[in-house]
């Protein structure tokens, strides 16, 4: 059944052609991962990322992200970071600023003015973050006490060109990722920006199974802890996709109404809130808070003893990250999502929720649904995330694969997975479920 199921994804010329189509362009976007940004030495970089990703830090977070770009100081150092954190800028700005929520409320020409002042906002992030980049790159190796002993010199001449080189290099390598992800959002499946961070991260699982399978051999973990380690994520991977597909169903019954000379009857349907509705944003947040003292604590000494007592003690920095998964989970949802509006559309259309009054009734009611599914949505983030560095410390192994990278591949899989699906079952074919299988359900967009 499900041998049919892919096979039947292969019959349709345009799902081919679409698949082709961005599997070519990733590959593309890996290639341009090994080529270096002018004046790196890449030997001593790669040096200074060993020591980095056994201390942690943001700068293993940007490294994660980029697809260990970073590692290899390749023009895609940056990722596509920039475009995220811009994006993410924008939708938290269209909350406060009422010409940006006024573009969002306009259809497609808002969103593709919207979508504009984000490219620019990512160009303007790019060069900003490259400059950083740049004079950091330039200090590894020349201070001792900057860089924890290390003594490579990661750039033998350091100049004014090299800055200039590197900010053109970086900008440029993000604009052309971004252009990538649109290309593939547009004639590829699935959304490009999303494939491009798990292209990333699924390139560094090969790398990790290898690394396990070092330790194995010399026997520094057992035969019997890597079958059980397997057995749990697979477990844990099974929660992920329950809970990302579990969603709240508040129930919505519209009044009769007539349309010309036609009545036409009332509807019963239902409006989704998903139990994780901020995504991974929570979990990332609070990763580059707490990485901030380890990675500044590197340039000035009197912030190492903060960085000592949060990485030392394994439950402080737990439960440190689960305050602040669940902070900005709140946060987040708070600011991307208003009952208000929710409340008023649902009037404005005739619909109202059976033994709620239409109005702040109504508002109250979807708040109270909303909180209590953002807390059990914050504590699911909260240990799916914690759960690997636990792991880790038992079995004194370090993970690159954490559990923010597991809530992305997931996440996205089930993206592209929906929409593969929704070709087939356009064009009758039967599902990946088969016919009498569910419907596969992706991370849906609750949109207020």
């Amino acid at each position: 059944m499900a041998l049919n199921a892919f096979a039947n994804v292969f019959r349709i010329a345009e799902l081919r052609s679409r698949l082709a189509y961005t599997l070519a362009l990733l590959a593309v976007y890996r290639i341009g991962i090994f080529i270096n940004t002018p004046g790196v030495d890449r030997a001593a970089m790669n040096a200074f990322m060993d020591a980095q990703k056994q201390s942690g830090g943001l700068v293993s977070l940007f490294n994660l992200f980029s697809g260990g770009a970073l590692e290899q100081m390749s023009i895609f150092g940056l990722g596509i970071m920039p475009y995220v954190s811009a994006s993410i800028i924008m939708q938290l700005l269209a909350v406060v600023i009422p010409s940006l929520e006024r573009l969002q409320k306009e259809g497609a020409a808002g969103r593709q003015k919207i979508n504009q002042y984000t490219r620019y906002g990512t160009i303007v992030l790019s060069v900003i973050q490259g400059i950083g980049i740049s004079r950091w790159l330039a200090s590894l190796g020349r201070s001792d006490a900057g860089q924890s002993g290390f003594n490579q010199v990661v750039v033998p001449d350091d100049s004014v060109w090299f800055t200039f080189m590197t900010v053109i290099s970086l900008t440029a390598g993000t604009a052309f990722i971004m252009w990538l992800g649109e290309r593939i959002t547009e004639r590829g499946i699935g959304n490009g920006i999303s494939l491009i961070i798990f292209a990333g991260i699924v390139a560094g699982v090969l790398p990790g199974a290898n690394t396990l399978l070092e330790m194995t051999q010399q026997e520094v973990i057992a035969v019997a802890e890597v079958l059980a380690l397997l057995v749990f994520m697979l477990l844990i991977i099974a929660v992920v996709v329950y809970v990302e597909r579990g969603m709240r169903r508040i129930p919505i019954q519209y009044a009769k109404r007539m349309a010309g000379r036609r009545m036409f009857a009332g509807q019963a349907t239902y409006f989704p809130m998903k139990v994780n509705t901020a995504g991974v944003i929570p979990p990332i947040f609070a990763g580059a808070v707490l990485s901030f003292p380890a990675t500044l604590g590197t340039w000035f000494p009197f912030l190492q003893d903060a960085q000592r007592a949060i990485e030392g003690n394994l439950w402080i920095y737990n439960g440190l990250f689960v305050l602040l998964v669940i902070f900005f989970a709140y946060f987040y949802t708070a600011l991307t999502f208003r009952p208000d509006d929710v409340a008023d559309n649902i009037k404005k259309q005739g619909g109202y929720i059976p033994g709620i009054r239409p109005g702040r009734q109504t508002a109250e009611f979807i708040e109270r649904v909303l909180n209590r599914l953002t807390f059990g949505g914050a504590l699911y983030l909260a240990v799916i995330c914690v759960i690997p560095s636990v792991i880790s410390g038992l079995l004194n192994v370090r993970f690159t694969f954490g559990g923010t990278a597991l809530l992305i591949v997931v996440g996205v899989a089930l993206d592209t997975v929906q929409q593969i699906e929704g070709h087939l079952i356009s064009r009758n074919y039967e599902g990946f479920a088969g016919p009498r299988g569910p419907r596969i359900r992706g991370r849906v967009r609750v949109a207020a």
